[in-house]
Order: structure tokens, then sequence, then C-alpha cells
């Protein structure tokens, strides 16, 4: 901005000596001096005269262009509204922000730094037709609680960097080792995804939603954009302490309970995404795994999406872990679902996992030890060492090519395999109902039957043969079954399109129609 400079005053114009020379003076001079003060003054007050007309004029002149610009309406484009991958800003740090958090100066968030580039308001969308569920507002909150986090991806992880997994808006780098296994013109939509991610997916996917309101007072739901589990995550190992793993979300709740439209509710018609499993969240004692998030006061009636949730618990909300497939449009669901209709499958059953060393009657080596009993009829993938960690082709090739995948639980009663499985085309079998049947009410069929297969875990310990119990099944029944598991593909995974898919409903669109379904279902009941 260009420096501003003081216009010359009149009274630096009538500046002139005080004290005339006495001996010089005389009574003419006087006069003469006297009639020219005169004159300036009138001068000086008409040019103040026209210099006021002047600027009224022009005041009134701006006020009938705006006026008139007002009334035109301009054709406006609508660009995705993204927060950038950790590569596409350069890296600040968290603790000079958590300073200024600390001594309560206001921080700087996403829509005012980038209001100095690019506005990023537009007008709301004409979409009373489509939002009959209600329109969600999305918190403008401080970079610390997710912008800064994705800047600090090298530090997420004690091993490695995490920069990789979380580029591209959280799906990961693109999954070009697939060409030859999966159809090609299918492969752009395919990525090594990390199961983490969900808090940036849905934070991408609600920015762009068609049911976004930037008025608070016309809202359903609000949307709390704090990205807890990758915060906690860099904080799980080594040696930190609990208050280390509790002061993202501690701040975080501070900063939600000082909005009016939290007060206003007392948190019920807030939700957030967090994108880890609920037990990282609900710490006990310091000495325990994990933070104590969710006991932290203002959490208690917010609803939590999470990639496992606590059976018992109103509040947490089970969503599908991220899968390696996002679809670009309706076009990619159809091909992938004929594609995985039309296998050949040639194995009855296979198991993706590893057996839990210095673990006594580990679940997983029993599964394994049918496998190499089976005769054949079992395929299995070793994933010792976390080599399955975000998928591998090789896991994808042997639940394509397998009728039931053996879904265990993992390192704790869920498991992302379960999604790999399933679109796959596979159909799983389950020995914990804790599994799926008590964890994705909104997103899996009330018949468990009709898609899945259920042998309870103590009966394989005492000896029932997994293969001859899969075995029962006629073709007929297979085909039944895996057809079901086809048609829930569209539900179970995350568009890449900012805007989601034409006409089926993904994973984002089956949760937050969910929570406004949950929100109006609520709207009766006490609230504490």
């Amino acid at each position: 901005m260009l420096p501003v400079s003081n216009p010359t005053s009149p009274e630096r114009l009538l500046k002139k000596s005080r004290s005339p020379d006495k001996t010089t003076t005389t009574d003419t001079d006087h006069k003469t001096s006297f009639n020219s003060s005169v004159n300036r003054s009138a001068s000086i007050a008409a040019s103040r005269s026209h210099c006021t007309w002047l600027i009224l004029s022009l005041l009134c002149l701006q006020l009938l262009l705006f006026l008139t610009l007002r009334s035109i309406a301009f054709p406006s484009h609508r660009s995705p509204e993204n927060f950038p991958s950790p590569a596409a800003a350069a890296a600040i740090s968290v603790s000079s922000i958590e300073s200024l958090f600390a001594s309560h100066q206001p921080l700087l968030t996403s829509d005012e730094e980038s209001s100095s580039q690019t506005s990023r308001t537009r007008p709301e969308p004409d979409d009373s037709g489509r939002c009959e569920s209600g329109r969600v507002f999305v918190y403008d909150m401080p970079k610390i609680f997710n912008e800064v986090i994705l800047q600090e991806c090298d530090n997420l992880n004690p091993w490695s960097s995490r920069c990789d997994a979380l580029s591209n808006d959280g799906f990961g780098k693109e999954a070009t080792s697939l060409r030859g296994v999966i159809p090609d013109d299918l492969v752009p939509s395919w990525f090594w995804t990390d199961q983490f991610v969900s808090e940036i997916i849905f934070h991408n996917r609600i920015l762009n939603h068609r049911c976004r309101t930037r008025d608070p007072e016309s809202a359903t739901a609000f949307y709390i954009p704090f990205y807890a589990g990758l915060a906690v995550g860099q904080y799980l190992w080594s040696n930190y302490a609990a208050a280390d793993r509790d002061r993202h979300c501690k701040m975080m709740t501070e900063w939600v309970r000082e909005q009016p439209y939290w007060n206003r509710s007392n948190g019920w018609d807030h939700f957030i995404t967090m994108g880890r499993i609920t037990w990282d969240f609900r710490r006990t004692k310091d000495e325990d795994w994990g933070s104590n998030c969710i006991y932290i006061p203002g959490m208690r009636n917010i609803t939590r999406l999470l990639i496992e949730r606590n059976s018992w618990d109103h509040f947490d909300v089970g969503v599908p872990y991220p899968t390696g497939f996002h679809p670009r449009s309706d076009s990619d669901v159809v091909k992938w679902q004929d594609f995985v209709r039309n296998r050949r499958r040639e194995t009855l059953f296979c198991f993706a996992g590893a057996p839990r060393a210095g673990i006594q009657n580990d679940f997983r080596g029993l599964l394994l030890d049918h496998c190499k009993g089976s005769g054949g009829a079992c395929r299995t993938v070793d994933c010792t060492g976390g080599k399955c960690a975000n998928g591998s082709s090789a896991i994808l090739e042997t639940f394509l090519g397998s009728d039931f995948c053996l879904q265990p639980r993992g390192d704790s009663f869920t498991r992302r395999s379960i999604f790999d499985c399933m679109l796959a085309g596979s159909i799983p079998v389950f020995f914990w109902r804790r599994t799926a049947y008590m964890q994705y009410q909104w997103f899996l069929p009330k018949e468990p039957g009709s898609y899945s297969v259920y042998i309870d875990r103590n009966e394989v310990k005492n000896g029932t043969s997994i293969k001859d119990v899969l075995e029962r099944f006629s073709k007929e029944d297979v085909r039944r079954m895996r057809e079901r598991v086809i048609d829930l593909i569209p539900n179970l995974v995350y568009s890449k399109s900012p805007n989601g898919l034409e006409t089926y409903k993904d994973a984002f669109d089956v949760a937050l129609d969910g929570v406004f379904r949950r929100f109006k279902e609520q709207e009766n009941w006490y609230k504490w």
C-alpha cells in the first residue's frame, strides 16, 4: 500500500512571521496586510466549499454505481474448496501458533488468510429442494487444528514421513502399479490410501457440499473440522506425557465452547470426524494408551464419526475405513461393479493377515492353520511387518479370486480389510459380532446373512472346520450374497470428486444423511 502523505493544510498556507519589523511598518502597510489577509481567508473558505461539494458529489456517484452493480447478476464459477495437501504450503511452527492461542491473541483462520488472495465467499446455493434434511455449517477454526497439522506431516509418525500418505487431499499416491490387475480405465481411481485419513476426506467434501451453509442461523448441523486422529497420532508412541496427547483436543474444546451456537445446544447438534478407533481417545489413566479427548468437558454431546465405535456409546458412529478405490463418477462405480461381478474366482476362501507373536492362543494363527489344512481351498497373504497396511496388489488379487474372505478382529474389534474384501466382491466371514454388525449400522444391511457369514470364534477354537461351513453354501447362495455385497460398494467408498457422485451415495453422503437424521430424531429428546 502506498504511503499516505498529509496534504498541505490551510494553517500552513497562512503561516507568516508573527514578529514583523516595527521600524519599517506604516499604517498603510497595516491596512494592506489586513486587506490581503481578508482576501486570502475568503479564498480559502471558497476553496473549502468547493472541495466539500466535490467530495459529496463523488460519494453520491459511488453510491449510485454500487446500487446499480448490485442489481446485475454476474456469472460465477464454483471451484472446489480443498484444504491444501502438505506439500502445498510452507511449514508453520506449531509451537509458535500454540503460544498465540495460549496468550489469547486472535489466530488467523483459513478464510481470513485467503481473503487477501481470492475470496472464498459465494452466494448461498438455491438447493432448497435437495436439502430437505438440513444444512451444515462448517466452523472456520484456527489453522492449528487442521492445516498446520498437515504441514507437519514429516513429524506425525516416529518412524517415517506421512507426507505421501496425506497427499492428494488425503487419498495418497496414485496406485499405478495396479495396472494389469484392474481395468486400465479405472486405474486413475485407485490410490494407496492410508486408513487414518477420513478427517481430511470429510473436511474437503463438506466444504464443497451443496447443503453447506455460511449462515449458522439456518444450519441443522455444525461441523468441527479438527483433525483429532492426526493430531494425537504423533504422541501415541515414545515417551510422551499424557498432557502432550491431550493438548490439541483440550485446545479445541476450549475454542468450541466459546462459540455461541455450541452454547445454544450444548453440543447436541455438533459433529466431528475422528480418524482413528474410539479407543485411541478414551484414556482413563495417565499411564494408559491414547488421549482422553472423548472425556474432556465439551465432547460429551458431540456426535463422533470414527472408523471403530464403542458399541455402547450413542455418540460414537462407525464409518467405513478409507480403501484405495475413489470413484470419480457413477461410471467408475458401474464399471467396477461389473468387473468384480464377472471375475472368475477359483479359491473358496482366503485370509490376509499375520499371526500375533507372543499372544497365547492367537486366533489369527489358528486361521492360518485352517488355511494350510484346507487342501488348496484357501489362499493367504502374509502381512507380517505391516506389509498390508494400506493395501497391496497381492491383497486385491487374492480377494478378487476368492468367494469368501476371513475377517477376524484386528488390533481392535475392526480392521480395514473388511472393506478391502467387500470392495473386491468377496463375501466376509466374521467371528465377532462387534467387528461389523455392531459397528456400521448406517452402511450395512440389518440382515447380516444377506451379505456375510458368521462363525462363532469359540466354535472354531473347538474344532469346527471353516472349510466345511463354507462348502455348505450352494452356488446360488454364494451368487446372491455376492450380489448384495456388490450393491453395497457405492456406500462403502469415498468418491474422488469434491462434489461426490452424480446419483450414487458414497460413504460420506450416507454419513451426512445419518447425522441429519439423528439430529432430527433427537429434537424432542431430553437433553442434559
